[in-house]
């Protein structure tokens, strides 16, 4: 698969951070009858500035604490199941949001929901979800961009690819809507297509993060890695430390052929340390990291990498074929065989779902996909 399969849309973090935590300011105290009980207002207050930091985990054992316990029930329950989402709880989390979407109809509430189905697989469900926080914000192109974000972390393509059209169908010149466009016709081996949009999202948003990575994605495509790492520096010369434009810089290079020694194979594992600074337990990241560090003949460093980019992306046939190589010549002969048996079983999902798909989807892999699969293992 094109490593596009991991990249960050780069304008969403993970899925849950799409609604922000609720606040707990003094009207919304006096509102719902403050606590006299100062330690559950306490565990609230730690929780609430815990999940707005990204903490989820942490998060989680504070808000459990002050849930039925304090006044605002509402924001409780409303960051815990934000929490269960971040931490992929789905199941947890729709227990705690569908009582919600009754009660407290709100287009936050509904997208969280909408996420939370995305992560258990109920496409018409979260669909359903996001229609209703779209009646409530029609004017938010967010409520779009995240859903789609949460179906890009579950790698469900086509869902996050309707959900794309349904944004795009009200917010057309949304530049955003085009990236994320792009990324799920790629992963469909929609590669022609995929180049129309990322050259829209370029156009809609010059000068921005999203419009320097859209050129970026563009020239890989093209098969052009020189015109990729240049767009990519210029995007994080402007300042846009953006993890997704350093993991894409790292890439170019890898592409362009550079060697242990030279000044670009420092530059990309210096890209690439800072991506993971930035956001870590990135697959195409982990999965960037373990090339450079198997060229370095690093392999142990390259294995460990590797096998952190299989557990976020177990579908990911590049993350097989760079761990078949990894393992052979770490000598691990067993471990090899098992990668390039389940790196032959993806490719004939994959030759399946080609195979099955509409007929102008499957000309344009003939013509392109063979190619580009050859170029870009």
């Amino acid at each position: 698969m094109f490593v596009l399969a991991f990249a960050a849309t780069g304008f969403a973090q993970v899925s849950a951070r799409s609604a922000l935590p609720v606040p707990l300011g003094e009207a919304e105290r006096s509102e719902s009858g403050w606590n006299d009980d100062p330690q559950p207002e306490s565990e609230l207050q730690i929780g609430t500035k815990l999940t707005r930091q990204g903490l989820f985990a942490q998060a989680i054992p504070h808000l459990l604490s002050a849930r039925g316990r304090v006044g605002n029930t509402y924001a409780a329950n409303f960051n815990l199941a934000l929490c269960y989402v971040g931490t992929r709880q789905h199941k947890a989390a729709i227990a705690i949001l569908k009582p919600l979407s009754k009660n407290h109809a709100n287009a936050d509430v509904e997208n969280l929901l909408a996420q939370a189905y995305v992560g258990e697989g109920r496409d018409e469900d979260a669909i359903a979800a996001l229609k209703r926080a779209v009646t409530l914000k029609p004017d938010n192109e967010k409520l779009y961009i995240f859903i789609a974000d949460a179906c890009m972390d579950s790698m469900n393509y086509l869902l996050g690819l309707k959900v794309v059209d349904l944004g795009l169908s009200h917010f057309s010149a949304s530049g955003k809507l085009r990236y994320q466009r792009g990324l799920f016709l790629s992963l469909l081996d929609d590669f022609d297509s995929a180049r129309l949009d990322f050259a829209a999202a370029a156009r809609f948003m010059p000068d921005s993060e999203i419009g320097y990575l859209a050129l970026a994605q563009q020239e890989l495509f093209a098969g052009n890695p020189a015109d990729a790492a240049k767009a990519a520096r210029q995007g994080i010369g402007k300042g846009f430390d953006n993890p997704a434009l350093l993991t894409v810089l790292a890439e170019a290079l890898i592409r362009g052929g550079i060697r242990p020694g030279d000044a670009e194979f420092a530059e990309a594992r210096a890209s690439l340390e800072k991506a993971i600074s930035l956001r870590p337990q990135d697959a195409n990241t982990e999965l960037q990291m373990g090339k450079v560090y198997l060229m370095a003949n690093r392999l142990s460093d390259a294995i460990a990498r590797l096998e952190a980019a299989r557990e976020l992306a177990p579908t990911s046939q590049a993350v097989y074929s760079s761990l078949a190589t990894a393992y052979r010549r770490h000598g691990d002969v067993d471990k090899a065989n098992d990668a390039l048996n389940a790196l032959a079983k993806l490719n004939e999902s994959s030759a399946e779902r080609i195979g099955t798909a509409p007929g102008d989807r499957k000309a344009n892999y003939a013509a392109t996909g063979g190619e580009h699969r050859k170029n870009n293992p």
